[in-house]
């Protein structure tokens, strides 16, 4: 029965409904006269009046080609093909009035309102009772491929209307775990929480599902995608489907473009497999692993396929979150992993750990990054960034851990914000411990901004986008350095990997990015155009609102000019200023003083001391307010 309906040509499937059409007017007119005379044998009625049957039905065969009612496909007979059956059956009431008059047939005026109503219920009726035949036919063949969307965003909306082009493949329902669209009917389909998979595949009969979350990383993408597969469906990407399917023009409408595509750079791709000698069976512990590059390092050292994965984290939220992703990705790898709730300023429980889990390598990724936050709370700032820094690593050093990677930041160098000066002092603590005699490696990888991570500025940009604009700038000349998310991770596994004590690894970012070039990507990747004076009549503004506290127009990598040597294509080592360990231990006696007084002006003081002692040109001074508590200054 499918194959015969799916080998049907589109003038046969109109063929039928023009021919049911026609039976609906003469049924109808039968039923009016049942109605309006209130008897099952009208026989007097229709003995008088049969000859205005075969012509109302030519009147409807000529009406219902000029408006179309046959070429209305079933799938899609929504509200307004409704209403064009209603039209068509408010016509044939009316010439139902005008033939009778002419053939002086003496029907009262309400039979040919029955007539019409009726016309119209057994037009819309017919093509329901059809759509629910077919589709129930479609569920118990196995010509037809049942597909559950996951999402049911604007995406799955798109996706779900360009399937119901094809009729080898039938959407059925849609899985979103929004609340506020469950039990809702969207684009036709009914909504499901993500709980209720297993009753949908049942009642369904699904086949296969595919993610319509464009904006779901990949691996939140392939952490549902194993949950999923658990229950023996078939799993498909977006991309991946519309390949399958032959379609790849589908990708072009549904996906908006990655952030890789708005650097105007080809990626790291010949660097992604590499870097896993170091951490591969042993124990690694990660510091702020619930954050967004600490949760990219998880996923790419479980890729490595250590022994153990120790999961150090403040947030209980983000520690739950990166665990349950973990133990999803480690199932076939074997790693166990280990979830710690604590902060890495706590000594005692630092030291804990390491003994009791015997830690190869700690990746340092815990630091609070958001430049105006940690400006308005420098008390916090200082203390995560740079005194639990100080004990982490005295910790990792005592216990005799084979290697330490800091993860720092470009705002370290020449600080202008109290969060890139602390991040400046992690990087002289670790300089200190590395010059110490010991059998840890201490390392630093130094790279800028992080297309996706937490804080990014693209993120910020399409929520903007989306709620119709205005795009925001600090400065119209404001340029960073940027690298995806998985580019960072990787190369920061690289680097650590190739560490020999000591060094400060800086990845080559490629040339800084305008910002401003960037909010017009993101504008004209979403659809739509920038409105300025060029261009009036655009969608969405760009305006500028002023630098924040502590932020500059520029980046910059590395301190100074001192000797460099590249180590890998994407990354060099660079020479820089430190502080001896008397110097080291003063810089941390005085800010553990200046903390314990609690006092503002102690704390800067402490910072722009020990951080321009470090050799910094230009160390961090005293500002005005229009740039903040810090600016570059000439010393």
């Amino acid at each position: 029965m499918v194959k015969f309906v799916l080998s049907m040509t589109r003038g046969q499937k109109r063929l039928v409904l023009l021919v049911l059409d026609l039976l609906c007017v003469a049924l109808a007119f039968y039923s009016a006269a049942i109605i309006q005379y209130s008897t099952l044998r009208p026989a007097a009625v229709l003995i008088q009046s049969w000859p205005l049957v075969p012509v109302l039905m030519a009147v409807a065969l000529g009406v219902s080609l000029l408006l179309g009612t046959a070429d209305v496909r079933l799938k899609h007979y929504d509200l307004g093909a409704a209403q064009r059956t209603a039209f068509f059956g408010a016509v044939l009431a009316g010439a139902s009035v005008l033939l009778a008059r002419l053939g002086g047939l003496g029907l009262p005026a309400g039979y040919h309102v029955v007539f019409g109503l009726v016309v119209f219920c057994l037009a819309a009726g017919v093509r329901i009772a059809l759509l629910h035949m077919l589709l129930a036919i479609y569920r118990q063949s196995a010509e037809v491929t049942r597909v559950l969307i996951y999402g049911a965003g604007r995406t799955g909306m798109a996706l779900a209307a360009a399937l119901r082009n094809r009729s080898d493949i039938q959407p059925v329902a849609f899985v979103d775990d929004n609340v506020s669209l469950r039990g809702l009917i969207v684009a036709g389909l009914p909504v499901f929480s993500g709980a209720h998979v297993p009753r949908v595949l049942e009642r369904f009969r699904v086949q296969r599902v595919i993610l319509a979350m464009p904006s779901l990383s990949v691996h939140k993408q392939s952490l549902l995608s194993r949950r999923l597969a658990r229950l023996g469906l078939e799993v498909e990407t977006l991309p991946a489907f519309a390949q399958l399917i032959g379609d790849e023009a589908l990708i072009d409408k549904l996906m908006p473009a990655p952030p890789s595509a708005l650097l105007n750079r080809p990626g790291l791709h010949d660097e992604m497999a590499s870097g896993c000698d170091a951490w591969r069976g042993g124990v690694v512990m990660i510091t702020g692993a619930g954050g967004s590059i600490g949760l990219e390092l998880c996923r790419q050292v479980v890729a490595c396929r250590p022994r153990k994965l120790v999961l150090f984290e403040l947030s209980e939220v983000a520690l739950y979150s990166a665990g349950m992703e973990m133990r999803v990705l480690t199932e076939a790898t074997g790693t166990e992993v280990v979830p710690v709730l604590g902060s890495v300023g706590d000594g005692i429980l630092v030291e804990r750990v390491l003994r009791e889990h015997r830690v190869d390598a700690v990746l340092h990724a815990a630091a609070y990054k958001h430049v105006p936050l940690v400006e308005g709370n420098a008390r916090a700032g200082v203390a995560n960034n740079a005194l639990a820094t100080a004990v982490l690593a005295q910790k990792v050093r005592a216990a005799g851990v084979s290697r330490f990677v800091l993860v720092s930041s470009d705002k370290a160098v020449r600080p202008s914000s109290v969060m890139g000066a602390t991040k400046r002092v992690a990087e002289l603590i670790v300089q200190g411990q590395a010059a110490q005699s010991g059998r840890t490696i201490f390392s630093i990888v130094r790279f800028g901004n992080v297309l996706g991570s937490s804080g990014s500025v693209i993120p910020l940009f399409q929520e903007q986008v989306a709620a119709g604009g205005p795009v925001t700038l600090t400065h119209d000349e404001v340029t960073r350095y940027f690298m995806t998310i998985q580019e960072a991770a990787r190369l920061v596994l690289i680097a650590g990997s190739l560490a020999e004590g000591g060094e400060v690894f800086v990845l080559d970012m490629g040339a800084p990015v305008a910002i401003r070039d960037l909010a017009r990507r993101v504008i004209e990747a979403s659809g739509y155009s920038v409105r300025d004076r060029a261009n009036p009549e655009g969608d969405i503004e760009i305006v500028t609102t002023g630098l924040r506290p502590g932020e500059k127009l520029h980046e910059e990598l590395v301190i100074g000019s001192g000797p460099s040597r590249r180590v890998h294509p994407k990354i060099m080592t660079v020479i820089e200023p430190r502080l001896s360990e008397i110097e080291l231990a003063a810089a941390l006696r005085d800010l553990r003083e200046a903390l314990e007084s609690d006092e503002a002006n102690a704390l800067h003081a402490a910072l722009r001391k020990w951080v321009g002692m470090a050799g910094v040109p230009g160390a961090v001074r005293a500002g005005t307010a229009a740039t903040g508590w810090y600016q570059i200054g000439a010393e």
